[in-house]
């Protein structure tokens, strides 16, 4: 059955909630390895924004297996120009609800969840691989890789990876790589990735690890997460966000715009 999606800002995202994305990769999971690994990323404000002038992001976006709407301005503009998405899936809730239900499965007879690491810093995916054994005991982290900066334009490197992933055979791959450098990267190499699946996450890794905090529940429900990530790393956010907060609400009004224009 095809996965219902609208079409906001020129992207195409599917209109999916947390439960019915959470059954439609791990059904991925559990089938045989496709010719090319299938990716999900995630779209938020800034990947919204980035989108209107980046090329080769939008070629990732259009062979992306799930496009997943992380980010509460982007619900409340969907609800706004009349094609409303479900709820928000972000990216860095999304990895733990996979675990949660992947364990809850294994104990009902389900093949356990193999996964793969690949980001972050030094260590901290080895962190995050601990404490993903800890909660879900029945995911398995059959790797962890931090590459070296720059390893993306480096084909040593990326040789490594390639066979450092066929070693281990993942279902899922968890790339925390930071974007758009990871959705730009899966996009290459989606081909040459032995693995079923690959979740495009940013920070997850580093949250999973305890590196870095997420907002209170209580922010993220009523879309004020950027809020507490702004006050977490303001040098390196806050012309990010400042950029975002011009652009999008132009984006908004020129999207309402065409469709108050459109022929009827």
């Amino acid at each position: 059955m095809p996965i219902p999606q609208i079409n906001l800002f020129g992207m195409t995202i599917h209109a999916l909630d947390m439960p019915e994305s959470i059954s439609t990769i791990l059904d991925w999971c559990r089938t045989p390895r496709e010719r090319r690994c299938q990716y999900v990323v995630t779209p938020n404000v800034d990947h919204t924004v980035m989108y209107q002038t980046n090329a080769a992001l939008r070629a990732s976006y259009a062979d992306a297996s799930l496009i997943l709407a992380d980010g509460a301005p982007v619900i409340w503009a969907s609800r706004l120009l009349g094609r409303a998405l479900p709820e928000r899936v972000a990216g860095s809730d999304l990895a733990p609800a996979l675990f949660k239900r992947a364990n809850a499965d294994t104990e009902q007879s389900q093949p356990p969840l193999r996964v793969y690491l690949l980001g972050a810093a030094p260590g901290v995916a080895e962190r995050a691989a601990a404490n993903v054994i800890a909660r879900w005991p029945h995911v398995e982290i059959v790797g962890t890789l931090s590459p070296p900066m720059g390893f993306e334009k480096d084909p040593a490197e990326n040789e490594k990876i390639f066979a450092a992933v066929a070693a281990a055979q993942p279902d899922l791959l968890i790339l925390g790589l930071g974007a758009p450098k990871q959705e730009l990267w899966i996009h290459a190499h989606a081909a040459e990735l032995q693995a079923k699946v690959a979740l495009c996450v940013g920070a997850t890794i580093d949250f999973l690890a305890g590196e870095k905090s997420r907002a209170p529940r209580w922010m993220r429900r009523v879309g004020l997460e950027w809020l507490h990530r702004l006050s977490s790393e303001p040098g390196r956010l806050a012309k990010r966000y400042l950029r975002d907060a011009w652009v999008f609400p132009q984006l908004v009004w020129q999207d309402w715009r065409r469709r108050a224009l459109a022929p009827h």
